[in-house]
This record gives C-alpha cells, sequence and structure tokens, in this order.
C-alpha cells in the first residue's frame, strides 16, 4: 500500500470545522495491486479536478489518499456534504465518467483520519 496524508496542522485549525468525511473509491484491477500507468494518470486527473472546487476557501481537505490492493481511495473531510457533492459534480460535470463510489458520514472528531494516524509506526 502506498499512502499519501496530511502530517500537519497549523495551530489554530479546527477539525471540527469540517465534521463530515467523504471517502472516493476507485477499483481498478491488476495483478500487482497498483494502477496500470493509464490507470493512474486518470486517477491524477479525477484529482486534480476536484482540488481547486472542492478546496477553495477551505472547504474541504484531502485527508488521505491509499493506493494498494486494487483500490484507490480519496478522503475528504468537508464544511457540509451536501455541498461537497454538488462542488464534485462542478467539477466533474465537463468530464468523461469515472469509476469512482462515493460514501459520506459525520466525522467531526476525523475518527478515520486519527486511527490512521494511530497506525502508522513512529518516525524517528
Amino acid at each position: 500500500m502506498i499512502y499519501r496524508y496530511v502530517d500537519t496542522f497549523h495551530d489554530d485549525w479546527d477539525l471540527s470545522s469540517q465534521p463530515d468525511r467523504i471517502i472516493i473509491a476507485w477499483r481498478y484491477e491488476d495483478e500487482t495491486g497498483m494502477p496500470a500507468p493509464n490507470e493512474r494518470e486518470h486517477m491524477e486527473e479525477l484529482e486534480a479536478a476536484l482540488a481547486p472546487v472542492v478546496e477553495e476557501g477551505g472547504f474541504a481537505t484531502l485527508a488521505l489518499v491509499s493506493t494498494g490492493e486494487n483500490l484507490r481511495e480519496w478522503i475528504y473531510y468537508t464544511q457540509s456534504g451536501e455541498e461537497f457533492f454538488n462542488r464534485l459534480n462542478t467539477a466533474l460535470a465537463p468530464r468523461p465518467k469515472f469509476p469512482i463510489e462515493i460514501r459520506s458520514a459525520a466525522d467531526p472528531a476525523w475518527s478515520t483520519y486519527a486511527g490512521f494516524m494511530a497506525a502508522l509506526p513512529p518516525t524517528t
């Protein structure tokens, strides 16, 4: 598995300002468990299309991206799940459909992110 994540926040950052968790999942098939180069390019295109629209003005934070075992997941925390979907639809409307599944839930304590961070080995 390969992970990319936010490891530090500003001292005045209030996680509870983004209480909704959005998970975007892209399933793929490859014997290595990692996306083929062409598929990875499409994943990067998706992320590049979303970032300026959903992260504008501190509306959402891309907290964690995991890739491996035939799945890439982007975990965002956002001020409003409903508005996130509106922004996502705006960002992706002019593009071909991406093979993604989207789940949302309230997570004001950022428990999914906290669980991931707690499982990381200590750094020296």
